[in-house]
């Protein structure tokens, strides 16, 4: 039944429990391949990130679990590690050093004109209000200024998964209604794909927002170009809590099998195989 998921956030970051309770969850759930992938730290404190200072502990923990667990799932742990700039990135040595099984790299972040940072990834109402006031209203000037990071994050390196691969696609549109039909924005997801396709990365099929959204990341309406240019995929929830790490799993498979995929990605026994979609 493909019971995996490699997008989670405990108390480490912005989880919100124990890195054991979701552990104790995949298995009561029959997860045989689970990993957590806490928020990376930032060159600055946030409520959402990890902080340096904590990344010794979340590693020694991972690794009493995975042995304390090691007869009932295989456990593998991973970062979501955000393009901030040329100096905190997915590529940056301080964290392709560190050992992982594998890394997510994300976009979250702009830089408005005066140099402030702005999280995008909030609400609707909430990413109006910001697109206003540090960025006067010009949300086609946001959507640009977020592809070009996500293109250059993809150019630098250092990640394995590409995460939720368009996550403004939902603001944006509720903000610009009909943008996912305009010329100018299919061509450049026909770019962003090709370029994550020449690069080999995995995409993750985000499904934190179905239930409640009723929308994927990256958008169903792109997984059939995916599959033309011959992108891996894997499921993953994005759960910030125990009882979510299943959430619109279902659903995800089903549909990439309707939109021609037969195989997901998923780790076993420490390396990314492909093995099919059963529902």
């Amino acid at each position: 039944m493909n019971l995996t998921n490699y997008h989670s956030h405990c108390s480490f970051c912005d989880g919100r429990a124990p890195l054991e309770e979701f552990v104790k969850e995949a298995i009561r759930q029959g997860f045989y391949s689970y990993g957590v992938s806490s928020h990376a730290p930032l060159p600055f404190p946030t409520q959402w990130t990890m902080e340096w200072g904590q990344m010794e502990a979340y590693l020694d923990e991972f690794k009493n679990l995975r042995q304390k667990y090691a007869d009932e799932i295989e456990l593998y742990v991973g970062l979501e590690i955000d393009y901030l700039n040329e100096e905190s990135n997915p590529s940056v040595a301080r964290f392709t050093e560190l050992p992982l099984d594998y890394r997510i790299g994300s976009v979250h972040l702009l830089y408005d004109a005066a140099g402030e940072v702005v999280d995008i990834d909030c609400s609707p109402a909430v990413f109006k209000e910001r697109v206003d006031r540090h960025f006067n209203g010009d949300v086609l000037r946001v959507v640009r200024m977020y592809f070009d990071r996500l293109f250059r994050m993809v150019e630098l390196g250092g990640f394995d998964v590409l995460g939720h691969a368009d996550k403004m696609h939902y603001n944006a549109s509720c903000y610009h209604p009909g943008l996912l039909d305009e010329p100018w924005y299919e061509a450049l997801m026909k770019d962003y794909f090709s370029l994550v396709a020449s690069r080999g990365y995995l995409v993750e099929i985000n499904t934190k927002a179905y239930d409640s959204l009723g929308t994927f990341y990256p958008n169903s309406r792109y997984w059939e170009l995916m599959k033309e240019y011959q992108i891996k995929v894997l499921v993953n929830s994005d759960a910030h809590y125990p009882e979510r790490i299943n959430a619109g799993r279902m659903e995800a498979l089903r549909l990439l099998q309707a939109k021609g995929f037969a195989t997901v990605a998923e780790l076993h026994q420490g390396s990314w195989r492909e093995v099919p979609i059963v529902v």
